[in-house]
Parts: C-alpha cells; structure tokens; sequence
C-alpha cells in the first residue's frame, strides 16, 4: 500500500467501520442475518470477477491462499456472522458493541506469546483509558441489560472470531494483490453463509431501497475498502497499535447512529468519546 494512503488509512478505515454498526442494523430489519450476508459476500464476488481479467493480478497459491481462506472464514463468517445474529435476536448495538471492543485487550494479551509483540505500561494505560471510554458511550446510551442470552453468546463469539483473525493475520498473512485476496475471502464468506442462508431462513428478505441501500454500502464501503484497509493496516503495524483502534468504533458508530436510527447522544457519551480518544492516541503512540 502506498505510504500516503497507509497514513490516511486509520481514520478512514474508522469511518467505513463505524457507520458500518447502524448500516447492518438497518440491514437486519430487511432480511436475516446469513441471507443479507450470503447476498452481499456474492455481489461482492460478482464485482471482483470482472478485475481479474482486466488486472491481471498475481494469485495467491499454496499456503498463500490457505492463509487468507482461513482469515476470510474468521473475519467473514464468524464475527460478521456472529454479530448479525445478535443484532437479530435482539441485542441491542450497545450490547454488541461493548463485547465487540473488548477485542484490543485479548489481542494486547495475547499478541506477546503469539507474535512476538511486547506491550509497554503506556500502551496499557491507553488501553485501558480506551475501554473505559468506550464503555462510558455505550452504557450512556443503552447499557446491556435484558438482553437475550444467546444473543449474547453470538456477540462473544463474534468477539473471539475478529480477535483470532487479527492475530492470525498478523502472523500469517502475506502481501497479496487485494483483487484476489478479497476475491478468495469472500468466496468463502459466500460458501458458508448461503446454505446457511436457504436453510435457517429460506433467503426471505424485504426487496426495498432501504435492503438494496444497506446492501451497497455493506459491499463497497466495508468489504471492499475497509477490511482491505484493516489488513494492509495489520501487515504494517503492530497489532496491539492497530487493535486499539477498535476502542474508537463503539462512540463513533453511536454518533452515526444518532441521525441514522435516531439514538441520541446524551452529554455523558460524548465525555466518554474522549476519553476513549485520548485511550487510543496513547496506545497508537
């Protein structure tokens, strides 16, 4: 990746992820949560297709392809799947999101063993400072109470599924063309979801400008731009550095949310949303 666009690379990759939260729960008032995915991991394959012949770019092979079949599985299935459950079993996106931004402290404990990587008392400050913040949004808004317990327990499990790939990632991925890359990805994401998919929910989906709307940014802005960016951002930093980003989606996702689903944002929140800056500055220092 260019070096102008790795250094732009963390606030937009924030961008396309947060407003990623209230998309994908608009998303799932359209339609269930394997059948929206089935639907946008194969249009995302059908844009891709048409690259390859016009790029000509080189395919991974071997245990090249393995690596990222395997990473796609983890990113693309288990935590996109995961999370889309809970949302549609009824957990709020607070109680998503908490659990989800706990991602940084499980990589932070084990990315020394795993990778390599040591992490400085500062950086546990920022962490911490992150998390706190983090939880200060989302407890102003909504707090975790009443929620489902399996819904829960896919939202966990959404958690272990991003904090694996993360680390698996970082300690086997490779530089790969992002055409091809993408392409195996979401293959896989589309293998698995769409049985899923015609057997759990029988593809039912309300066909409105709001599914077809969700669906198109679901595609261009998070498959397409924001987990290659996420990757790329993986490969060239440390990953407890770019794991803290995470503390920042939580807030930022509650401040889309406020005029796309009508959240407000109460005065504590926003304390909240620096602290969990200020969390990340440290922790990316």
């Amino acid at each position: 990746m260019p070096r102008p666009l790795l250094l732009a690379a963390p606030a937009l990759f924030l961008l396309l992820w947060s407003v990623g939260f209230p998309i994908a729960k608009i998303g799932v008032q359209h339609a269930g949560p394997f059948t929206l995915l089935a639907l946008r991991y194969g249009i995302a394959v059908l844009v891709l297709l048409p690259l390859l012949p016009i790029l000509k770019p080189q395919f991974p092979k071997g245990r090249a392809a393995w690596h990222i079949a395997v990473t796609g599985f983890l990113i693309q299935v288990a935590y996109f799947g995961l999370c889309y459950i809970a949302f549609k079993s009824g957990v709020s996106a607070g109680g998503v999101a908490i659990i989800v931004c706990l991602q940084p402290i499980l990589v932070s404990l084990i990315a020394p063993r795993m990778v390599g990587e040591s992490v400085s008392p500062a950086r546990w400050l920022g962490l911490a400072l992150g998390l706190t913040g983090a939880l200060t949004v989302i407890l102003a808004r909504s707090g975790i109470s009443h929620e489902p317990p399996l819904g829960l327990l896919a939202a966990i499990g959404g958690l272990v599924g991003i904090t694996a790939a993360t680390l698996y990632e970082k300690r086997f991925g490779t530089d790969s063309h992002p055409v091809p890359a993408n392409l195996i990805q979401y293959a896989v994401g589309a293998a698995f979801t769409l049985p899923l998919a015609f057997l759990a929910e029988g593809m039912q989906a309300d066909w409105t400008p709001a599914l077809f709307g969700t669906l198109a940014y679901l595609v261009l802005g998070n498959s397409l731009v924001a987990i290659t960016l996420l990757l790329a951002m993986i490969r060239a930093g440390e990953v407890a550095r770019v794991s803290a980003l995470f503390y920042l989606v939580p807030p930022l996702a509650a401040l889309f949310a406020w005029p796309m689903l009508g959240e407000a944002m109460p005065p504590l929140a926003w304390a909240g949303m620096a602290l969990a800056g200020i969390g990340v500055a440290l922790a990316r220092r």
